[in-house]
């Protein structure tokens, strides 16, 4: 029984794991820094975007050394960087609701 448990957990973090990395895939692709911004707050936003593709690169490494559990997590914040920058107008991801938060 407990090694039925311990299967379906993992199925669910590698099924969880592919949504995540297809969907920040796409997002870093789409994403683009708003041009309206001012100096300083263009640095903050391309410091945002760098932590995002960082934090990317980090879960594809943890998930090659099958590392599930850390991938998750860092593919999670990854996302979730990209929708702060989006959410807070840093970039520019138009009316896209289907990768961001920005509704």
């Amino acid at each position: 029984m407990i090694f039925y448990l311990i299967f379906k957990m993992q199925q669910s973090i590698e099924q969880k794991l592919a949504k995540y990395f297809e969907l920040t895939s796409k997002a870093l692709k789409k994403v683009k820094i708003s041009k309206s911004l001012d100096p300083q707050v263009e640095k903050s936003a391309e410091d945002i975007l760098d932590l995002s593709q960082r934090y990317y690169n980090d879960a594809r490494y943890f998930e090659k050394k099958n590392d599930l559990l850390n991938a998750y997590g860092a593919v999670v914040y990854a996302h979730a960087f990209l929708d702060i920058g989006a959410k807070l107008g840093f970039f520019d991801v138009g009316n896209d609701n289907e990768f961001f938060m920005v509704d």
